[in-house]
């Protein structure tokens, strides 16, 4: 961590700092208050070292205003003249703890334990409630009743007990997003944070700063010291977003983080360790990117360890309706609508839909049609005119249809309303390699 000892004695800060610098941490010092001012609007630190008495000034005055320039900032309050009342003092202005002099490196060690894992806590709280605040937008991917998709899903399982790196490979939508959270919260680092970089949304030189940080003036606008994404996933899961728009400047650092578990900040020398898992996402085909020389080929061999490629909405039209119905139970309940269901044709319309935005698209959906709903379903009104079209009228025994048409429509109900595959050529007595070549020349 960045940490500012603030005292007025020099042979406490060159003691302190020496310990705290074999503990791994970057130390800056200040004698007296307008020094510690001056640093604290300079840089950002997360941990500061504030000594009661600073010459003639007493550091507990200091303390809010260091809070005022850094609100997270953990401040841990040291003394020789200690106290039950100076204590309590400390901690009603906003203390982190408080540290009575002389004191030995292992309570140093002890107490920055804790500001990390405070941190880390508070990180995941931030994470939970920003997760609160998207309806539907965290759906678990293990409701699946798609043979392929449950296949994939235990294998994500396994992959999730050791660290190694993850890619995700698939259409926009898919879900990449919700499995690697997931993959995160049934591995051992699930109680650490999970930090998201998206690579297409900033320019080259932000996004390397934004992943490995970078030290104040590294470049214009860089008025402060950053740490980065990569030490905020520390102990954690790193996910990359989009891997394959990552800029192919910044992709040899990204491989070294991957082999060597270091790298380096922006402006800065001084090489940093991280302990990640790395998943990464991407819509894009990166072996056809390595053939153009937009990706490195050795970087998709260290994201390739264990890769799961996510079908397509329209490969696993058994779990549309069961997807719609979660999304329409988190939209009902967290804005209080009545809405608690689909009309036949609303469905109808549903399952036919080739759903080429995926997930996504169906989730977008089912909000704007809880919204125009006018009772207490979504009927087919209620959806965009692109799904209503998908309607026809279905063909009924005794009607003026072929065979081909019933054999059609009896087949394609069927496959609607089974888990899979298998259990629809059960149902119309078919082999499942006769159905799934009846289902392609029908265009199911």
């Amino acid at each position: 961590m960045n940490v500012l000892i603030i005292d007025d004695d020099g042979g406490i800060r060159q003691t302190l700092g020496t310990a705290l610098e074999t503990l791994g941490h970057r130390v800056e010092t200040a004698a007296n208050r307008s020094a510690a001012e001056k640093k604290m609007r300079a840089e950002s630190f997360e941990v500061a070292f504030l000594d009661i008495r600073l010459g003639a000034e007493n550091g507990l005055d200091l303390l809010p205003e260091l809070l005022r320039l850094s609100p997270r900032l953990a401040v841990i309050v040291i003394t020789a003249y200690s106290s039950i009342e100076t204590a309590v003092t400390a901690i009603q202005r906003g203390a982190f703890d408080y540290l009575s002099k002389p004191f030995k490196p292992a309570q140093i060690a002890q107490l920055l334990e804790r500001v990390a894992k405070t941190r880390q806590l508070e990180t995941r709280i931030s994470d939970l409630e920003g997760r609160l605040t998207k309806p539907g937008s965290d759906t678990e991917p293990g409701g699946t009743s798609d043979p392929k998709m449950q296949r994939l899903i235990e294998m994500a399982k396994k992959a999730a007990a050791s660290d190694a790196t993850v890619l995700m490979l698939g259409e926009s939508g898919t879900g990449k997003s919700v499995l690697a959270r997931q993959i995160h919260r049934w591995s051992a680092r699930a109680q650490e944070p999970f930090v998201t970089v998206s690579c297409p949304s900033l320019s080259r030189d932000l996004l390397e700063s934004e992943l490995f940080g970078h030290m104040k003036g590294a470049f214009t606008g860089a008025v402060a010291t950053t740490w980065g994404k990569v030490a905020a996933a520390d102990r954690g899961t790193l996910f990359l977003d989009e891997i394959g728009e990552l800029p192919l400047e910044i992709q040899p650092k990204l491989l070294r983080l991957l082999q060597e578990r270091e790298y380096e900040r922006v402006g800065e020398s001084k090489i940093r360790m991280a302990d990640v898992r790395v998943i990464a996402a991407t819509n894009r085909n990166l072996k056809e990117a390595v053939a153009r020389g937009t990706f490195r080929e050795d970087l998709l061999y260290r994201l390739d360890v264990v890769s799961f490629q996510l079908p397509p909405l329209r490969e696993r039209p058994g779990d549309i309706m069961a997807l719609a119905a979660i999304h329409l139970q988190q939209l009902a309940v967290r804005s209080a609508l009545p809405v608690k269901g689909f009309s036949e044709k609303a469905q109808q319309a549903m399952e036919r839909y080739p759903w080429p935005g995926n997930i996504r698209e169906l989730r977008n959906v089912i909000e704007r049609a809880t919204i125009l709903a006018s009772g207490d379903e979504i009927d087919l009104p209620d959806l965009p005119s692109m799904l209503s079209e998908t309607v026809t009228e279905s063909p009924v025994l005794g009607g003026a249809y072929s065979i081909e048409e019933i054999e059609a429509e009896h087949i394609r109900q069927v496959l609607a309303h089974s888990k899979n595959l298998q259990q629809a050529a059960a149902t119309l007595k078919l082999d499942p390699t006769t159905l799934l070549r009846k289902r392609k020349s029908l265009n199911l």
